[in-house]
């Protein structure tokens, strides 16, 4: 099978020699990787491929080879019975089930609901629709359908409906050393470039260093002068958590080239949208904030604000006092949101979901409006557009 994919990749054009494929397999044997297609694929590519102009040769081929490996797993996963992976008390519900069900009738009246089940309920409750409990199509609770509630008792959305998170959650870091799957991404960053000399004379001048020696009768006289750096000073907001998750990979990546280009950067997160405060650490987001009001005074306009984030929530979330889906913010995001348009007048809006889906999307098109549409895809394209609107 591997002789086979060898003879793929040489085919596609990369000059992989035998001994660089006796070398995989010697990294096999010792088990350096087993039983991870993306382990594998990495190992591949480092032993066979010496040049990084050869990566997307290798990619097609390895994408050729490998076709239809994927399919092994699902069959595996579709053998195992569909009681054994759904929670106990789950419903499956039908689409016209689904559609049946009526949301509460407003974000007001879903908090003011909340309050009076909370006086009210004594007990568990599973498979319901009016009680805090599991399953059902109640509007409080985990593991059931509502299409406006509030989600109490799970680790991870499901539905994507909830229009308030009750309990504490703990989001990751992203990883700034991440190694770039998608290499252009620091080109198209690029654009965004304005070079200066700064710190000590370290670096040779070498056409200086040669006019000084000549007019030095000849006598070496080194020029020095402060290296060139990026002078670009840019403020990076990342949304982190929930449907986010979706969108990892590709933000991590844009975070590690962002890190490596920008000499001045300055990263903070939220969640879903900016609100009164922002924090460095998600480990520590609950104990270590910035105020949001302090790092306008903090950072002069002369900043680019690059905002990452799927702008995917409850529109309550940007309307209204108090609809953050984590807390209670005493004044609605899209003033917050005004503050930073005014403060960093130079600013854009990454937005990882396919560019199709904004416009059926109420809260995208709402955040496209409040930043005078200045929002674009996290894609290459996306990235080299925003640059430009940047410089």
């Amino acid at each position: 099978m591997l002789v086979r994919f060898f003879a793929e990749v040489r085919r596609e054009g990369v000059p992989a020699t035998l001994t660089e494929f006796l070398t995989l397999l010697a990294a096999l044997d010792k088990r350096v990787t087993e039983h991870d297609a993306e382990a594998f694929y990495h190992l591949a590519r480092a032993t066979l491929v010496k040049d990084e102009r050869h990566f997307d040769r290798f990619d097609r081929a390895f994408a050729r080879h490998f076709a239809g490996a994927e399919k092994i797993a699902a069959a595996l996963a579709a053998a195992i019975p569909d009681e054994w992976l759904r929670a106990e008390t789950e419903r499956l519900l039908s689409d016209e089930e689904k559609a049946k069900i009526e949301s509460l009738g407003g974000w007001a009246k879903l908090i003011e609901t909340l309050k009076a089940r909370l006086a009210e309920q004594t007990g568990r409750h599973a498979g319901g629709n009016r009680w805090i409990g599991t399953g059902g199509t109640s509007p409080f609770g985990a593991q059931g359908f509502n299409p406006e509630g509030v989600r109490i008792g799970q680790k991870t959305s499901r539905e994507r409906r909830a229009v308030k998170i009750w309990d504490r959650r703990d989001f990751r870091n992203l990883d700034d050393c991440v190694e770039l799957g998608t290499r252009n991404v620091k080109l198209a960053l690029r654009r965004l470039r304005r070079f200066a000399r700064e710190g000590a004379a370290e670096i040779l001048d070498l056409p200086d260093t040669i006019d000084a020696t000549a007019r030095n009768a000849g006598l070496l006289d080194l020029r020095l002068v402060p290296e060139r750096h990026n002078a670009v000073k840019v403020l990076l907001l990342l949304d982190i958590g929930g449907s986010m998750d979706d969108h990892v990979r590709v933000c991590e990546e844009l975070f590690s080239a962002a890190r490596s280009e920008f000499k001045h950067l300055e990263h903070f997160y939220f969640h879903n949208f900016v609100y009164e405060s922002l924090w460095r650490d998600n480990r520590r987001r609950f104990s270590e904030r910035v105020d949001t009001t302090r790092l306008i005074h903090k950072y002069p306009p002369d900043y680019r604000l690059i905002i990452v984030g799927d702008a995917t929530m409850s529109p309550y979330e940007i309307a209204q006092p108090g609809g953050s889906i984590e807390h209670w913010n005493e004044e609605a995001g899209s003033i917050w949101m005004q503050r930073l348009r005014a403060a960093w007048p130079r600013h854009v809006w990454l937005n990882p979901e396919p560019e199709e889906r904004w416009e059926y999307t109420p809260s995208i098109r709402l955040t496209r409006e409040i930043i005078e549409n200045r929002m674009y895809p996290l894609t290459l394209r996306g990235i080299d557009e925003a640059m430009r609107a940047l410089n």
